[in-house]
Formats: C-alpha cells, sequence, structure tokens
C-alpha cells in the first residue's frame, strides 16, 4: 500500500482556541479522509522532539516508510528547533534526520510556512539582541527549508514574495468546513450584519465599520450590526466609542463556538474591514474562510489576498477601506447579498474545503515528481 508522510514538528494542541491551532488537526483530519477514500496509509509524525525521535525510529525499524508518496510538513510560529514547551529541544537533530532521509529517498516534501510576522517591526515585539538572535534563526530556518524543501505552501501566493525560500510556491489558505444549512427567517425587510473579531486596534475596521453603520442609518436603510469580541478587548475600548455603538444600536456578543455557529445562522452578511499595509495585504484571515463556511457573503476590504479570494467566486463585495467605498458597498450588499449566497452554496466547498487543500497538496507534490 501507498503511503502519506505527515510530519508536524511540534505537539498539536488539546484545545483548538486559533486558526493556527485548528489548521494541523483540519489538515490530519483531511488526510485520513483523503487517504481512505484513495486506498493510501496515512502516517502522522508529531510531538515534542523526544517523542518524534521515539515514534521515526520505530517506523525505520519497522520498515514502514516503503512507497511513501510524499511528505506534507507544517512549520511552527517559532523555529523548528524550538517547538518544545520549554524551546530547548531534547532532541535537537530529529528534524534534520527526518528531512535527510526524505531527500535521501527522493520523496518530495512540501512545507507550509505559517506567517512572516518576524520581518516587520511594527508586529515583531522582541527587542535588542534577543530580537536579533531570534531573526537569525529564523533566517537559518528559512535556509533549511530551503535545502530539503521541494514546495513551500503558503496562506496566499501574496506572501510568496517576503518568503526567502528558492523553492515552488503554491498557495494553501485555510479550508472551509461542511456547515449544515439552517438559516432563520428574516423579520421584515431588515438585513442582518456581523463583525467577529479584535476591536482593539484600529487597523482591524471597526471605526470605519461604525462610520459607515453611522451613514447607512442616517439614510434610513434597515442595517443591523453584531459585534462578536473578547469582553476584555471590548472594556478597554473608550467610553466615547462604547456610547457611539450604543446609539448606533450595535448588538454586542462575547460568544464563541456552538454559540456563534448559531448566531450565524441568523446572519445575512459579515464584515472584514481591515485597513490595508504589508501584512495585511499578504494575509488571509481564518474568519474569512468561517463567513463562507457558515454561509455569509463577504463585504472586504481591499486587501489584496483576501480581494482576490472573495473575487473568486464571487462571494461578496470588495471596498476600499474608506467610508464613501464601505457605504456603497454596504448599499450593493444589501441588494445582492442573495445572489453571493447563491453562489457560496453552489461553489464554495468545492473548491476550498480542507479536503480540496489536501488535494491540492497531492497535485503539487506527485504532478511532476521527477521535477522536483
Amino acid at each position: 500500500m501507498d503511503k502519506v508522510l505527515v510530519y508536524f514538528p511540534f505537539a498539536l494542541a488539546e484545545k483548538a482556541d486559533s486558526g493556527s491551532k485548528v489548521r494541523p488537526l483540519k489538515m490530519i483530519e483531511a488526510f485520513e479522509k483523503w487517504g481512505d477514500d484513495q486506498g493510501l496509509e496515512v502516517i502522522v509524525v508529531s510531538g515534542e522532539s523526544k517523542e518524534r525521535e521515539t515514534k521515526w525510529n520505530e517506523l525505520l525499524q519497522q520498515n514502514a516508510l516503503t512507497n511513501v508518496r510524499f511528505c506534507y510538513a507544517e512549520n511552527q510560529t517559532i523555529p523548528i528547533w524550538l517547538t518544545d514547551k520549554n524551546h530547548i529541544p531534547s532532541r535537537p537533530f530529529i528534524d534534520k534526520k527526518v528531512f535527510q532521509y526524505l531527500k535521501q529517498h527522493q520523496i518530495p516534501t512540501g512545507i507550509f510556512y505559517r506567517d512572516v510576522y518576524w520581518k516587520f517591526d511594527e508586529l515583531y515585539p522582541l527587542k535588542g539582541l534577543k530580537k536579533r538572535l531570534m531573526q537569525w534563526l529564523y533566517r537559518r530556518e528559512e535556509k533549511f527549508y530551503e535545502k530539503y524543501a521541494d514546495a513551500i505552501f503558503l496562506p496566499s501566493l501574496e506572501m510568496g514574495k517576503y518568503v526567502d525560500i528558492n523553492r515552488t510556491k503554491v498557495a494553501l489558505p485555510p479550508g472551509g468546513k461542511e456547515v449544515a444549512f439552517q438559516k432563520t427567517n428574516r423579520e421584515g425587510n431588515r438585513v442582518r450584519a456581523i463583525y467577529v473579531g479584535a476591536v482593539k486596534h484600529a487597523d482591524n475596521g471597526l471605526p470605519l465599520l461604525l462610520e459607515t453603520l453611522e451613514r447607512i442609518q442616517k439614510e434610513n436603510l434597515p442595517l443591523s450590526l453584531t459585534v462578536v469580541c473578547r469582553e476584555a478587548e471590548y472594556q478597554g475600548l473608550s467610553d466615547e466609542q462604547k456610547e457611539k455603538m450604543k446609539q448606533l444600536q450595535v448588538d454586542i456578543r462575547h460568544i464563541s463556538g456552538a454559540e456563534l455557529d448559531a448566531l450565524y445562522m441568523e446572519i445575512d452578511f459579515a464584515y472584514l474591514p481591515r485597513t490595508k499595509s504589508t501584512y495585511n495585504d499578504f494575509s488571509v484571515p481564518v474568519k474569512l474562510v468561517e463567513y463562507l463556511s457558515n454561509y455569509l457573503p463577504v463585504l472586504a476590504s481591499d486587501c489584496t489576498a483576501q480581494q482576490r479570494f472573495v473575487e473568486s467566486g464571487p462571494y461578496g463585495v470588495v471596498a476600499g477601506a474608506t467610508t464613501d467605498a464601505m457605504v456603497a458597498a454596504t448599499k450593493k450588499m444589501m441588494e445582492q447579498h442573495q445572489t453571493f449566497l447563491k453562489t457560496i452554496q453552489e461553489k464554495f466547498l468545492a473548491s476550498n474545503s480542507w479536503i480540496a487543500r489536501v488535494q491540492a497538496v497531492n497535485q503539487t507534490l506527485t504532478k511532476n515528481k521527477t521535477e522536483l
């Protein structure tokens, strides 16, 4: 039986409460389902460095690594050598051992490279000598992957120019999940919108969103807005911002999980109003895929990667991050959200499920195996 190796050089999360923790679990689940359909055995190696070494040695001793089609791996947001819980690897050479084996046996290897926030001073919090040391390690990690990887998977193609790894680069954004369609009926002609996420920093777009809602209400258009955020962040807003939200009758919720899933079914469309920046232009928010998985057309600002994603359906409306542009886009969305909803139902999961992501990995790593 042919096999696929899935290699995560870190411990998998027990509580998947963020996109970076969810992704490995979803990819394993999708690989195993795809493997069953294809008649392939999926071998997963993960955990602390000591656990990985034990598992790897067992596989070698059992001669279990024959007929491996390819290996899919992911990195973490810290360099590969520091992913043990205490950031001190008890087995510092295991990852090199694994990748050397794959290279020597001509097994195509693709690595998902998660983020490059460490290249941006405004995003990377470390200072001084510690910062320089960590950035040196990150650069070493890039060279490490360049030596052993045949392809680099990224959240978006736009991120590629900031990744100094001279290998084939392929977009592999978050995947969508299957959700039963159970939309509740609207009362009257009121259109319901939602924003889910951070409210503390203006870059996330809350001030722009409130200005847009204020203009819409002045024109007496039937739009209501629900904002879902962490309670601590909401309490940290200024009194002026809280008062404005109250005046605009914004429904504030501090929910997650099943409660949020149920709320999505009451909503007509979602906002993603981030301001443009170098980083925002290449990042793909997990919330974008979450909205679409829950049948919510998206009104997104024109950050490059999310714009391309939304327009690929089209799954919604894209607008410049200005009040005038957002007001015009909101009016368009209020008129056409049912049309975008139909497109989501017909197209989204077919090309954006987690299984589709696994199929993209397979296509990339086996398409031209002799060329890799």
